[in-house]
């Protein structure tokens, strides 16, 4: 029987290495860059290496461009790293009266919350109302701890992120969609 390789690595002049892997849930390639981790194409089943090292050629640029991007997260993550650890006490604490004195200011109630290390997001709402915040919020400027606190009070009543959830948004928070590009800069796995 013959065995499926489930990945192969590229290497692209002036980019470096670029993991293509196999995803079966994957419906199309795709090309995601990560922090410390590099450039990967998803390769759906059914999908040739050969075409996705095609289909990673193509993206060359694009590629070059965000991999720029991300040697500035990973700077940024080593020096936080060497900064001084998080009181989970005292974080928890100032994220539940920011929390609540949001709520109070512009008319939200949630059913919990929760302050957790979460790996790959800043914050979650769930559908019962319970808010999860990730701890290294706190590390956060505050307009950006601001920001993930109103988008998940939001998300208690819109569960999605249609335009009239980010409409909604716009109304407690300037220029939403500029604040998510700033959050985007940083990774929370990273803090």
């Amino acid at each position: 029987m013959k065995s499926i390789m489930k990945s192969k690595k590229l290497r692209i002049r002036g980019v470096g290495d670029v993991l293509l892997e196999r995803r079966n849930r994957a419906k199309h390639m795709s090309l995601s860059i990560r922090p410390f981790r590099g450039a990967r194409v998803a390769v759906p089943r059914g999908v040739s290496f050969a075409a996705a090292e095609k289909f990673a050629h193509s993206k060359t640029s694009w590629i070059k461009k965000h991999l720029e991007k991300m040697v500035s997260i990973e700077k940024q993550a080593e020096v936080l790293k060497e900064s001084q650890p998080i009181d989970r006490v005292e974080a928890r604490k100032y994220l539940v009266e920011r929390l609540n004195e949001l709520c109070g200011r512009n008319g939200f109630k949630y059913n919990r919350v929760f302050v957790k290390n979460q790996k790959t997001r800043w914050g979650s709402c769930s559908d019962k109302n319970n808010i999860n915040l990730n701890v290294n919020l706190v590390r956060l400027p505050d307009e950006l701890i601001d920001y993930v606190l109103l988008h998940e009070l939001v998300h208690i009543r819109i569960k999605n992120h249609s335009r009239r959830f980010w409409e909604a948004l716009s109304k407690f928070v300037e220029d939403p969609k500029s604040l998510d590009r700033k959050l985007r800069q940083y990774t929370p796995s990273l803090l």
